[in-house]
């Protein structure tokens, strides 16, 4: 069954008036965000996350066992952004869970990174994007982190930084590429790796190689740069120099193999196209193999060689779910990845098994119109399951709208969900960014 959808183009018509209309979001909503009565995190457990909103497709399971959600906003949302929210995937390592937010904000715009440790519920701030980078008034700085955040075999945290407008990647503002930043996790302490590994180009795409520390990138080009298309390079962080660059590079997601230490991706903005693959072993131009994915989000490895992805799911397009094999190196469709009238799904997980996907569609906003599902995709049924459906829940409750997430993450014990959802508060798209940790029934993990 294939749902109707506005094609991209009146898509894309439509955001830019829906938010060209908005009012400023402190006419609206006030900062810091708050939850009800003060709470600084709050627990939930209902039936009603197992109630759909009337939009599930034929042969869509919903779990039976309700899951217990833990809920907190990301501080540091001290003021409006335009709008705050989360652009780039987490990651949970070593008992904690790591994420990033922005404002938005150009061309002096921020970015953030956090840690949430779950045991104690709290949350602390690692990385101020502004603060790092020190720079005087007047020049650019990054609102949005866009990219990956990956744990290197040194222990630190990386990640690259993006632009908020278009607009202001220029000499005027004194721009000279984008930054990749480092950051440690226990001390607290972050640095700058490289500014514009490729001049002049922004960094929304990455992701890291930890054994061999090489950081993979994929650009965006700046302003009077637009001929030089996406770029992709591999950076060396020890020997701090770039091992190669190139055209031709991904627009937004890269597979990484640490069983080979190679990494693929689909040249430019398709939807689906031929893997390239890039080899450290033998660097130079990537090579196309024989291959064919969608590749918006991918999965992490599995420890039986495969690696999941999901096409775009945008415009007028159906989402669908890939298998990779990377001993093989060969592909395999699985079927579509909609649960409802939501295609768009910009980060999936694997379990530590291999055996379950997890992931949200309506990433860019709408996901709650299929009720904000988390969805578990069986990799040997291939059976979908909502786990929870956690609107209208959140909304009657808390005056949260989940509206779609570029940022989750399972715990390495399989029993954790981390969402980062942009969020809104009464804003027609969203205003700030909000955490949820849904812890999954041992029951639906059978």
């Amino acid at each position: 069954m294939k749902t109707a959808r506005i094609p991209i183009i009146a898509f894309v018509v439509w955001l830019s008036v829906a938010w060209a209309k908005e009012p400023a979001a402190s006419e609206k909503v006030t900062y810091p965000p708050e939850l009800p009565a003060g709470e600084n995190v709050i627990s939930a457990k209902s039936e009603q996350f197992l109630k759909g909103t009337g939009t599930l497709l034929p042969g869509v399971a919903v779990a039976t066992n309700p899951p217990t959600i833990d809920a907190l906003y990301f501080p540091g949302q001290t003021y409006p952004g335009k709008p705050w929210s989360a652009w780039g995937d987490s990651l949970a390592a070593n008992g904690k869970y790591y994420a990033s937010i922005g404002d938005h904000l150009a061309p002096g715009g921020n970015a953030f990174v956090f840690e949430y440790d779950p045991a104690t519920r709290a949350m602390r701030q690692l990385v101020d994007v502004r603060k790092v980078l020190g720079l005087p008034d007047g020049h650019y700085t990054p609102g949005k982190i866009h990219g990956r955040l990956d744990l290197g075999s040194d222990g630190w945290l990386y990640f690259s930084t993006h632009r908020g407008s278009t607009k202001t990647t220029t000499d005027e503002f004194h721009y000279k590429g984008d930054w990749i930043i480092r950051c440690d996790p226990k001390s607290g302490r972050a640095e700058i790796v490289a500014q514009g590994p490729v001049p002049k180009h922004c960094l929304p795409t990455s992701v890291l190689d930890p054994k061999r520390l090489i950081f993979y990138g994929g650009t965006a080009a700046g302003t009077g740069e637009e001929e030089a298309g996406i770029q992709f390079f591999a950076y060396d962080v020890p020997a701090r120099k770039v091992l190669y660059s190139g055209a031709g590079g991904p627009a937004r997601y890269m597979i990484f193999a640490p069983s080979t230490g190679r990494v693929y991706f689909t040249p430019g903005k398709a939807a689906e196209g031929p893997l390239m693959r890039f080899d450290p072993a033998k660097p130079g131009a990537p090579e196309k193999i024989d291959a064919t994915l969608g590749l918006r989000a991918a999965t992490e490895e599995t420890p039986d060689g495969f690696v999941y992805s999901v096409s775009s799911g945008q415009g007028d397009r159906e989402a669908q779910l890939y298998a990779f094999n990377t001993k093989t190196e060969k592909g395999e469709t699985l079927g579509p990845a909609a649960v409802g009238t939501q295609h768009y799904i910009t980060s999936i997980d694997a379990d530590p098994t291999g055996r379950f996907l997890y992931y949200v569609p309506g990433a860019h906003g709408g996901s709650e119109r299929d009720g904000s599902p988390v969805v578990q995709f069986d990799t040997k049924t291939r059976k979908k399951k909502v786990i929870a459906f956690l609107h209208p829940y959140f909304a009657e409750n808390y005056g949260c709208t989940l509206k779609g997430t570029f940022s989750s993450a399972i715990d390495p014990a399989g029993d954790k969900l981390y969402i980062t959802w942009n969020n809104s508060r009464g804003s027609k798209v969203w205003d700030s960014c909000l955490l949820t940790v849904i812890h999954i029934p041992p029951a639906e993990r059978k």
